[in-house]
């Protein structure tokens, strides 16, 4: 019965439509410039509504393209909530949400989607709010009954994002110039960066704790700071603490004790192959070393190594012609000496011959 009415009320709206352009005067007519700034009006709505933060929406992939979507419910609810917004329609402010939509579907700046999945996945109860995975409706009309609406305009980009895509490259470039930074000023950015680090660090683990306990011991998922990985959310989604309720089934009580087992041997099996003190220290002593090696480099302590490098190069090259030079020259005065020796054993030998024939003559005698 409803879904009569609604359709007779939209006929009823669509003729006297028609029995207004019908009965237009020429005379009477908006000029063109005028009629011009009147489109223009659903225009400024729709980026005025898409800015908005109470408007709740999300990023899905519609036909290879991320697009920014919402709910149909979802919108008769915040324009309930913010009837000032269709102040900026002028004379189309007394329409209703549904005719608001199909003027803005009209014009393309909204489109009509459906989800890809529409069967509830194994261990679901039922389908997901918000699919990641949307398709084009054949049916281009308003509803609130599980309907999607995808903008399909480029929204403008505010000055301080402008502003932050500036400075990329400044940024860039003074991470380039880290070496060349006072020693005061590269102890505050590593302890800065250090510190956030451990930061994250220690909240996934805590998260990953918490959840795990809740599973094993409640049989409840409970993840603190649900949206802290997400790819697309607000500052405010971000760093909402409590989750939202599990809508997921209760798992089996076996594997619940199963990973109950397996984080128990993993426990004993970390704490077996814990380092003790003696590896710590080496650890933490080389870890040091490393830190102190990046903070305390200087360019003008690595040009003057260069330039040690090179003087040493130089030096060890006239060493090794020194040396080459001297052993050839020892070499050569060892040859001759070795022939002198030869000369004199040679002498020796031909004047003990001499003596031998003299004492062999006289013993003639």
């Amino acid at each position: 019965m409803k879904k009569a009415g609604a359709e007779k009320k939209r006929a009823r709206r669509l003729s006297a439509a028609v029995k207004n352009s019908a009965g237009r005067d020429p005379a009477t007519d908006t000029p063109p410039r005028k009629q011009a700034n009147k489109k223009d009006v659903f225009q400024s709505f729709a980026e005025k509504v898409r800015d908005h933060k109470d408007l709740v929406s999300r990023w899905a992939v519609l036909q290879e393209t991320r697009v920014e979507y919402f709910r149909g419910k979802d919108f008769v609810t915040f324009l309930k909530n913010h009837p000032e917004l269709k102040d900026i329609l002028e004379s189309d402010r007394h329409l209703e949400v549904e005719d608001i939509v199909n003027v803005l579907l009209s014009k393309n700046l909204l489109v009509r989607c459906d989800r890809v999945v529409k069967t509830v996945r194994p261990g679901k109860r039922k389908l997901s709010t918000w699919p990641a995975h949307l398709e084009i409706y054949p049916d281009q009309e308003f509803s609130d009954n599980d309907a999607f609406f995808a903008w399909t305009f480029v929204n403008k980009r505010p000055l301080w994002q402008t502003l932050l895509s500036l400075s990329w490259p400044v940024l860039t470039l003074a991470i380039c110039l880290f070496p060349v930074y006072p020693h005061q000023a590269k102890l505050l950015i590593l302890y800065s960066c250090a510190g956030v680090l451990l930061l994250i660090l220690c909240l996934l683990l805590v998260r990953a704790l918490i959840f795990g306990a809740s599973w094993i011991l409640l049989g409840r998922r409970i993840w603190i700071f649900p949206n802290i990985l997400a790819e697309e959310a607000t500052l405010r989604e971000l760093f909402r603490f409590w989750p939202k309720k599990d809508e997921e089934e209760k798992p089996k009580l076996t594997a619940r004790f199963f990973y109950a087992i397996v984080a128990v041997l993993a426990i004993l099996l970390l704490r077996h192959h814990a380092p003790d003190e003696a590896a710590r220290a080496r650890y933490q002593k080389r870890v040091s070393n490393i830190i102190d090696e990046v903070i305390e480099w200087d360019p003008r302590l690595a040009l003057s190594g260069m330039m040690d490098s090179m003087q040493s190069d130089v030096n060890g090259t006239e060493t090794n012609n020194n040396v080459t030079d001297g052993s050839n020259e020892k070499g050569a005065s060892t040859e001759d000496l070795g022939e002198n020796e030869h000369v004199n054993e040679k002498e020796d030998v031909t004047e003990s011959t001499d003596d031998d024939k003299d004492l062999s003559n006289d013993n003639i005698i």
